[in-house]
Formats: C-alpha cells, structure tokens, sequence
C-alpha cells in the first residue's frame, strides 16, 4: 500500500484514539453529563471502511458511534462540544454520545436502540435508486445487533433489491456484557450474508490495511450497481461499555491486556516502520510528528467546546415539527367543494392525490405488500404499476419493521417514501422505528434533517375482520412528538389530507377506516390540500356540539338528520387530524351550544375523548351549560360475530340516546 495512504491511516486513527482518551478524562470530571460509550480499540474499522467515502456518501451508526463520526469528517471539536451538551455540538446539545447528526458531512445519524441504523442505510440506498446516483451508504453496528430482526429484515431487503449498501459488524465480543458465544446459535456473522444473497466477508477488525483493502471491493461493487456486502470486524473494545461502568464481572483483565497487546494503531505503526528500511528514523520521525499534531488538535478542540455556550433554554421546543411550506390550493374548513366536483368513493379520492403527486415528484415511491401489480389490497395503487414500475411501486416482503424502517432511511436521504402497511395493527411490528426513529429525527437533528414520509392503512371496526384488523390506534400515536396523525371522515377531506400530507415535510400516519372506502361524496377535481389542526364544521346547529372522526362523523350526521325532525339542532364538528388537534373550533362551537359530546369509536382510557374534554375545559369552561360526556368503543379486544362486534362500538341508536340524555342536564 502506498506510504501516504498509510500515514493517512494511522493520522485518522490516532485522532479518534486521543479524541477518546480525552472524553475519558472529560466524564471524569463531569463534564460529559449521561453516558459515554468509546471506541478505543475499534479505530481500524472507522478508518478503514470511511477511508473509501466521498462526502456526499452517508454513514448509519449505533450508540458506539462516535468514532464513525470522526472518521467521517467530523470535527472534534463538535464531537466534544456535543458530549458537553453545547449548542456548538454536532446535534446541538440534542444528542449527547449515542446521538450524533451531522448530514452536512454525511453522517445521518447514531441512534442508542441497536439495529435501527441497518434498516436505515438500506432506506439510504433505496433512496441512491431512486434519485440515480451512485452513493454508497454504510451502517456500522456491533455484534449485538446480528441476532435482532432489523439485522435479518434489513440485509433480506438489500439483498432482493441490491442496494447499494455496505453492512460493517463491529464484533467487539460483547452485546453490552453478554459473550457474543452466548448469544449466537450461529456465531461467523459474515456466513450469514450469503443467506440473504450478499457477500460476507470476515477480517480482522485489528488490521486497518485487511479492512481497507475489503471495504475497498465492497464500495466500489456498490457503487458499480453490484449491490450490498456485509463486512464483519472480528476486534475487541479495551474500555468499558461505558466510561464509569464496571468492566471485570464478565470478563477479566488479563483478558483485556492481551487484547491491548493487539492495538490497531501499534499495529500499523509497526508495519509502517517495519518497512521503512534505511529509513526508519525518518518514518519515525513523521509518526511522532502526527501524534503532537493530534494532541495538538485535541487539546483545543477540548478547550474550545468547554468554553463554548450553552444552549438556550428557548430553543428547548424547537424542530419538533418542520417549518410549514406553502399551501399551493387550500379548500375551505368547512369541508363544503367549491368549483367542478362530481360524487367519487373515498379510495378513489385519496388516489387521485397519490396519482397527481407521483406525477409532479419523482421522488415518491410507495412500498407495502401487493401494492404493485396487485394494486393493493383496497386498490390505493391501481394502474400506477404500469405507469411507474417495480422501483417506483415496491412489492415487500411481510417484514412491517424491516420496511418502515427502510422507509426512515429513504426519507433521511432525499426521497419520499409512501408506506402502504393495508392495517394500522400491522405496523405494531414497526412501532419502535415510528416512534424511536422517525418522530425523532428532525429534532435531534436540529432541523437538519427533514422526514417527508407518509404511512397510511386501515383501521375501525364493522367487518368482521376479528381483533388483528381492527385497532383504532391514533390516539397511541398522537401522544409523541414529532408525528402528524390524520383521520379523515369523507372523500372530499381524504383527497385534501393526503396532497398535504404528500407535501409537507413531517411524518404522517394517514388512516383510513376501513367502512369508509366505498362510501362516496363530493370532490373538486382539481388540486387542492386541506391544512392539518383544521377542523370542519359538518354541520352548524344551536343545541349541542357532537365530535366526532371517520366513520362515528357518518352516525353523527345522521343522528342529526333524525332529530332534526324534533326541532333539536346538533352541530357536528370534524377535527380531521388527532395530531394537530384544533381545540378552538371546538370551544367556539361549545360557546354557541353550551353542551359538548364526543363520540369516539377507539378506547376511553388516556384516548382522544378525554384530549378534548381537557382542552376545553382548560380553556373554555365557563361556556359550557352541562358536565362533557364522552362515548367510546368498549375497552375490549375487537371480537369477531356480528352481533358482538356491533356491541363494541357506538352505534347511531347509541349516540341519539347519549344526545338526550345530555340536552335534558
């Protein structure tokens, strides 16, 4: 190997091994204030694969990750001022040591849920497919992550679909404290990847010129179009998991001795003087040089993000949500089309959205199961195969986690990925990359990375579908950060809610419920979006307001229409979405009625009927003439016979006799 190339190499490594030995010292003293997990002993594998990447290649990480990110490109500096909680950190004081985001330099991320990160680089690499580029992402995780399902779903999906993805497992030996012997029926992670059609290569994670010259093979086969290789490091950490834990109750110090013995850095810099020759004092000379210029570095990049400010308390609330973008053509609140409309079924609205956006941005694409060909279980992508394709149109297999997953990876990279999961109970499987993932990333972020994703399916009660296609889950959802949750009750709002929601920059789950589909209505034919916390008056009245969502919206109107007959006006308020949820249109109508019911099919406890009855009697008690009441689908499983499926949720004969009972207190 060139001489450059490996004083290169050992320049690299030296930076992350005095990097670390300094945030070593630094979470002695307490300036680093949760946890800190390094990378001594590991350097080769950072340097070595990353020797390879071009800047605009992107780099997935684990919570180990921080010598990833300084061979990325990083900044010390920023890596330090980060572990410090500084507002100069790479994250922002978001992130902390298993938290790092700097997309500038490609490094989208480390997350401290093991296995994430593979299932995001291979959404990376979709992503390389669709926009036709030839960047290379790389997911780095330990040993731990090979025996979890995003280890298995993700390499399957790269596989069958040939990404442009390389997978490195850093086997360290341990998944946190437990032998890697204890945990693996089959311990050569490398021969796994032929099980999944990709190469897999094992080297020795100590010997920085073995793994360059791999990582070599593997980028430039990826780049090339050839597809994914898994890479396993066979290394050791010399330090604790983390710094203040106990090291010696699973293994023992002679054990970490020996490996000393082995340091990657020594290692090169004995290779690099071994074949010096005449030149060795020379050699010599260069390396010491490099390690004072190291410590050089490090020392005032400690300095500089020790002295650096602190975040502003102000700031705390900040990128939750991104910055909202221009509404091109908006649709009146009150859900009433105006213009050129004619009677289409809800499915055929929310496709006229999906078709019109997948025309005018090359970046959608949908996965989900049958929703090629097939056109989808409830025909949401019918004919757009024939326009768009298999890359555009993606066929999964059953793997909900591995999927959505992907899906995070794509939309962190420059696409927008449509996640087509047929029911809401499916992507349970998937709940920790919703919730852990997804509804967190723009803002450990700081912004700096934008999630367009939208995850749309099914959900109610009434078709005998039995407890597994059921669930009404938006309140679950609605209580994290980060996640739109939209609910729409008619064709006209469904074509609206999804253009937006195909629009903006944040994660949507778009639910359906499932006794909707067919039924038809109003819609304008031309393009237009309907704001999310903007709620629809369906129906104006004096008597009592009833809100209601999806399919108890239809009973409530009609529970309207039959009592309209007595001279009893109902107002039926709509929110559309549970997250944004406008409280105001809500308390405006209460201050004309004076009487509030809410008629929620999901579960009473910690739901959505109980979000509205404490907005509005947070902020508008004293218009009300009578206690709220709430009615709500039964908290129990869903069951499959008709007649006690029907028990379970309210029915119109229900919601007119809950109207009296409240308009006679």
């Amino acid at each position: 190997m060139n001489h450059d190339v490996q004083l290169r190499l050992y320049r690299h490594m030296q930076l992350i091994r005095q990097c670390e030995e300094q945030l070593a010292r630094s979470h002695q003293r307490g300036l680093i204030h949760g946890a800190c997990h390094t990378y001594v002993g590991q350097e080769a594998i950072a340097v070595g694969v990353c020797a390879h990447l071009r800047r605009d290649d992107v780099v997935f990480s684990t919570h180990r990750g921080h010598g990833h990110a300084l061979a990325k490109g990083l900044p010390p500096v920023e890596l330090f001022a980060e572990l410090y909680g500084r507002a100069s950190g790479c994250s922002r004081g978001r992130g902390g040591s298993m938290h790092l985001f700097a997309p500038e330099i490609g490094l989208m991320g480390t997350s401290g849920i093991v296995g994430p990160c593979i299932l995001q680089a291979a959404g990376a690499g979709y992503s390389f497919l669709i926009l036709k580029t030839d960047q290379v992402a790389v997911a780095f995780f330990g040993d731990g992550a090979v025996n979890n399902g995003a280890f298995h779903e993700g390499l399957n999906l790269a596989g069958i679909w040939k990404l442009p993805v390389l997978f490195v497992c850093e086997n360290n030996q341990f998944a946190t404290e437990v032998p890697f012997e204890a945990a693996a029926g089959n311990p050569h992670v490398a021969a796994r990847g032929r099980l999944y059609g990709i190469p897999g290569v094992e080297v020795d994670g100590n010997d920085v010129l073995a793994i360059h010259e791999a990582a070599d093979a593997a980028i430039t086969r990826a780049r090339s179009g050839g597809g994914a290789t898994l890479i396993e490091c066979k290394t050791y950490r010399t330090r604790p998991h983390a710094e203040g834990m106990g090291d010696f109750t699973y293994r023992t110090r002679e054990e970490v001795e020996d490996w000393r013995t082995r340091c990657p850095i020594r290692r090169l810099r004995e290779s690099i003087l071994g074949g010096a020759d005449k030149e060795a004092r020379t050699v010599q000379g260069a390396l010491d040089a490099i390690d004072a210029e190291i410590a050089r570095i490090v020392a005032d990049a400690h300095q500089n993000a020790e002295a650096s400010a602190w975040p502003d308390s102000a700031t705390a609330t900040d990128y939750v949500y991104a910055t909202p973008g221009p509404i091109r053509q908006t649709l009146a609140t009150d859900a009433k089309p105006s213009g050129k409309s004619r009677e289409i079924s809800f499915m055929k609205a929310t496709h006229e959205a999906l078709a019109h956006e997948m025309a005018a941005n090359p970046r959608i694409f949908v996965l989900g199961e049958g929703i090629g060909k097939r056109g989808g279980n409830f025909r949401t992508t019918e004919g757009l195969f024939e326009l768009y394709g298999p890359l555009r149109l993606r066929d999964t297999p059953i793997c909900e986690r591995g999927f959505v997953g992907l899906a995070c990876g794509a939309a962190m990279t420059g696409s927008r990925p449509v996640v087509d999961f047929m029911f809401t109970d499916f992507i349970l499987d998937a709940a920790g990359e919703i919730i852990n993932q997804i509804a967190k990333i723009q803002y450990m972020s700081s912004g700096r990375i934008p999630m367009p994703m939208l995850l749309r399916g099914c959900i109610g009660i009434g078709h005998s579908a039995a407890t597994h296609h059921s669930g009404n889950h938006y309140p679950m959802y609605a209580q994290f950060p980060g996640l739109r949750v939209v609910v729409p009750s008619n064709p006209c709002d469904a074509k609206g809610l999804l253009t937006h929601a195909l629009r903006c920059n944040d994660p949507v789950l778009f639910l359906e419920h499932r006794e909707l589909l067919a039924v038809k209505g109003p819609v304008p034919e031309h393009d237009y979006e309907i704001e999310f916390g903007k709620a629809a008056v369906l129906a104006e009245g004096r008597d009592l307001t009833l809100v209601a969502m999806a399919l108890m919206a239809r009973r409530a109107l009609e529970v309207r229409e039959r009592l309209a007959t007595r001279g009893i006006s109902l107002e039926i308020i709509d929110p559309r979405t549970v997250s944004p949820l406008d409280i105001e249109t809500i308390i405006q109508s209460v201050r004309k009625t004076g009487r509030l019911l809410i008629v929620d099919e999901a579960f009473a406890p910690f739901g959505f009927g109980a979000e509205v009855a404490a907005g509005v009697i947070d902020a508008g008690f004293d218009e009300l003439d009578a206690p709220i009441r709430r009615m709500h689908g039964a908290f129990t499983p869903t069951p499959y016979s008709p007649p006690i499926e029907k028990a379970v949720t309210p029915q119109v004969d229900d919601i007119e006799r809950a109207v009296l009972d409240l308009l006679e207190e």
